[in-house]
This record gives structure tokens, C-alpha cells and sequence, in this order.
């Protein structure tokens, strides 16, 4: 148990709702006549979460994930089942929570951290800093129920991170600071992953879940349907929610038989080891699998395919035949790196849709968000479209990433019964591996087109060519 942060075992929440405040009342005075109505928030949970796991929690509003966090935090108890926690934990739940709104924020400071289990001599010592991070000004002296969210949530995040504590749990609150504050906020997430914290992550953030976690959780209807990979489980919560009424309950079934084909009490490093037999591989493991071509020509390999296309259900259109082309119109997947290519697929309409748009997008092999495009100016924007219409797309774009393996997202949308929707978008439907580039000195993800220069303004330095030999 000792590498078991959070252990949750068949827990289950139910809430009593009452039609009338009355009848509450009732309730104690003849406590065998039941007057409200059993409502359960969650259901026969289980979950272990592991030291130094960052585990991202996600799923619609009403599906338990804030009723999850509230048990594990202790703020609830659960009404069947038990949660074991290893660890001082420290908890970013609803806005506001935990603070006195008549305190000023300074003493709200002091009151949480002892909450915390922080002595007041330490809070004295942590103060200046947690003021600096929250950098509220003058308010830290205000009560803080004269606050902004904004500043709600810069002064509780830094409180909760100030303490170091073992698990970090957040949810939902970086949505509402700014985009400087929201990075002040994932560095610090980044200094406790570095010093092996356990992080619980509550978003609907994709690209956050998927850039911060090594694993996740879907939720919905207070179950927990499945656990594996961030991009996995996004991709799935994505088909789920933008499912019509008539096939969601199929992809809700896909979901769970999914987790029923996977080994019981499966671990973090076994759910990788799935999804990279499903395509998801790292980047070492992609440069072996595909042969290297030391010409660094651009051809197509028909082996180079996804193990796993996660598919939309249609509502009106198909998406056909999504590749990538050279300019002069040869068909590749293995692109040299600052060669222009097009994007290409085809898209026939079974019915008649209006204000319809096209899309593409690059991710990286964790299913990271690059870079993607919308076929939605003004001039371009298609009004109607006839059912039996099909239409050529072509996304023309210079390959300025750095040598590895990216896949192709492929969308488009419209309103079709007076609804606006995805006609149909197909998530990893293709894949292409970029070469390397001689004349590149960049690193990273994205090549920057940098031409580095020194300057020597004193002294001399010796040089040693590519080939090994040192020149004056």
C-alpha cells in the first residue's frame, strides 16, 4: 500500500431531494416515512491512484466528478464504501471554498493554512511568497467577499500549493485566472509532478488533460466508465457528448465494454503499455518502428496507418479518403520537414445542411493539440448544401514541425434539422512521420526557421567540423 496515494473501494453517494422544505421537516418527526426522492451522485466506485500519478478526471457537468473529489478531500462522507488517502492533501474545490468571507485574505491565509496543518510561525514564514504568487495587490488586506473570482482563485491556489502538500486536488478553478495567472499555475503543478505529488485534475480543458496527466478517468451518470490513457479518454468523452440522443447510448456501451476487455486492477504503466499496442507510442518507439530513409525523400508507406480511428456518429456527411499530398500531387505520409504539403478528404452529404465549415488538426502522438485549421472566412463560408453534394477539401501548409510522428483530426460541421453539430469528424484517422531537416538547428515540437549567430568579441575559438576535424 505504500505506493497507493488514494484508494477508493465501491463508493457510492446518494442525495435526498425533497419536492417541498417541508417535508424535510417532516422526516424527523416520523422518521419512517420517507418523503424525498433517492438521487445518486455516484455509484460503486473504485479507483487507485498511485504516488506521483497525475490523474485527470473528466466527464459532463452532473457526472460526479466534483462529488468524487469532495469524498476524497473529506468534505463529504460517502454513503457506502471507503476511501483510504496516504498523504497531507490539499484541496482547490468550489470557488471560494474554505474561505470566510468576512476575513480579509490575509487572515484568510493564516485560517487555511492551519486547516492545512501549517503552524502559524510557518504561514509567517510562506506568507510573502503566497502574496507574491497571488498578486492581488492591496485586496489582501480587503475582505475577501468583496473578490472577483479571479482573485478567489489566485489567492486559494496559492494557499493550497504553499503547503507542499503530498496530493494536490483541483477542480475545474484555472478556467477562471487569466492565461498569465493559468501558466503561473501549471508551472507550480509542474514543480510538484517534479517532486513526486499526487495531482487529481478536474477539467474540460482537452489539451490540458491530455498535456498534464499521465492517466484518466471518464465519468458520466455518477459511474466511472473507464480508466486509460488522457488521449483515449478524451477522444472517447468528445464521440460521447457530441452523440445524438439515439447513438450515445451505443457509445456509452462501446465505452464500458472496453473497460470490461481490460485486466482487472489494471496499473498506470499497463494502460501505456495498451495504448501504445493501439498507436500511441512514445517518440523513441515510433523513430524504431518506421524505417529511416536516408535520402529524407518524401514517399508514402502503406503500413504507416492507425491502430485506432476514433469515429463520430454521422449526422448527415461522410468524411472520405483524409491524405497528404505533395504539391505536385503524389500521395505521402513520411514528409521532409520545411516542404509545403496539402492536406486532403472528401465529403459527401446523405442530407442537406447549412452553414457548413471543414476542419483539420496536427496532435502529437500523446494527443496533444499543435496546430489545426477551419475552413470559415467569410468569402468561403458555404450556406447550404444540397443532400447528395460532395465536396474536395485541401489544406495547404508548410512542415515546420520537428522530426516524429503527428496525427490528422478531420471535422466538419453545420446545422442540420435546426441543429448545429458535428456532421461528421473523424479523431487519429491519419498519421504522417516528419524527417529530419539538415539545415534545422531547432529543437522542441515546432520548427521556428531559427539561424542562430555568434559573435566573438574577445579571445579565440577553435572549431571542429562535421567531420570530426578542429580548424583554427
Amino acid at each position: 500500500m505504500t505506493d497507493i496515494a488514494i484508494s477508493v473501494n465501491q463508493v457510492s453517494k446518494c442525495f435526498k431531494r425533497y419536492k417541498h422544505p417541508v417535508d424535510r421537516l417532516k422526516e424527523i418527526f416520523w422518521p419512517k416515512t420517507s418523503l424525498a426522492e433517492n438521487f445518486w451522485a455516484l455509484q460503486d466506485i473504485n479507483l487507485q491512484v498511485f504516488r506521483g500519478q497525475t490523474l485527470g478526471i473528466v466527464g459532463r457537468n452532473g457526472s460526479g466528478k466534483s462529488t468524487l473529489l469532495q469524498i476524497i478531500a473529506g468534505t463529504l462522507t460517502p454513503t457506502h464504501g471507503e476511501v483510504k488517502v496516504n498523504g497531507r492533501v490539499s484541496a482547490l474545490l468550489e470557488l471560494g471554498s474554505g474561505f470566510n468571507p468576512e476575513f480579509t485574505g490575509r487572515q484568510n491565509v493564516f485560517f487555511n493554512g492551519q486547516l492545512l496543518g501549517l503552524k502559524p510561525e510557518e504561514i509567517a514564514t510562506k506568507f510573502d511568497d503566497i502574496a507574491a504568487f497571488a498578486d492581488i495587490g492591496d485586496f489582501i488586506d480587503q475582505p475577501v467577499k468583496t473578490y472577483s473570482s479571479g482573485m478567489y482563485i489566485r489567492l486559494g491556489f496559492a494557499v493550497a500549493t504553499s503547503v507542499d502538500p503530498d496530493i494536490l486536488i483541483v477542480d475545474e478553478a484555472l478556467s477562471v485566472g487569466d492565461e498569465a495567472f493559468q501558466r503561473k499555475c501549471f508551472s507550480r503543478i509542474h514543480e510538484i509532478q517534479d517532486r513526486g505529488g499526487t495531482i487529481l485534475f478536474v477539467s474540460h480543458s482537452a489539451p490540458s488533460i491530455i498535456q498534464l496527466c499521465d492517466s484518466a478517468v471518464l465519468m458520466d451518470k455518477g459511474e466511472m466508465l473507464l480508466e486509460h490513457t488522457p488521449k483515449m479518454i478524451v477522444s472517447k468523452y468528445q464521440k460521447m457528448i457530441y452523440a445524438d440522443a439515439d447513438a450515445a447510448a451505443q457509445v456509452r456501451a462501446e465505452i464500458k465494454q472496453i473497460k470490461a476487455s481490460l485486466p482487472p486492477q489494471h496499473q498506470v504503466h499497463k494502460v501505456v503499455s495498451i495504448s501504445q499496442q493501439n498507436g500511441n507510442h512514445s517518440q523513441g518507439q515510433s523513430q524504431g518502428m518506421i524505417k529511416h530513409n536516408p535520402d529524407y525523400r518524401d514517399y508514402y508507406d502503406p503500413n504507416l496507418v492507425p491502430d485506432q480511428l476514433i469515429r463520430y456518429p454521422s449526422r448527415g456527411a461522410t468524411i472520405q479518403d483524409p491524405h497528404i499530398r505533395t504539391l505536385k500531387g503524389k500521395r505521402v505520409n513520411h514528409l521532409v520537414a520545411r516542404q509545403t504539403y496539402t492536406y486532403n478528404y472528401e465529403v459527401e452529404f446523405m442530407k442537406s445542411a447549412s452553414h457548413v465549415r471543414f476542419g483539420m488538426l496536427v496532435k502529437t502522438v500523446s494527443g496533444y493539440e499543435l496546430a489545426g485549421a477551419s475552413f470559415l472566412a467569410t468569402s468561403q463560408l458555404i450556406k447550404y448544401v444540397d443532400a447528395g453534394t460532395k465536396i474536395m477539401l485541401e489544406f495547404q501548409f508548410k512542415c515546420l514541425l520537428a522530426p516524429d510522428v503527428y496525427f490528422l483530426n478531420a471535422g466538419v460541421s453545420g446545422i442540420v434539422e435546426g441543429e448545429f453539430t458535428y456532421l461528421d469528424r473523424c479523431v487519429d484517422v491519419a498519421m504522417f512521420r516528419v524527417q529530419p531537416c539538415e539545415e534545422s538547428c531547432g529543437t522542441g515540437v515546432v520548427d521556428l526557421l531559427v539561424e542562430p549567430q555568434l559573435t566573438i568579441t574577445s579571445g579565440k575559438v577553435h572549431w571542429e567540423n562535421l567531420d570530426g576535424v578542429s580548424v583554427g
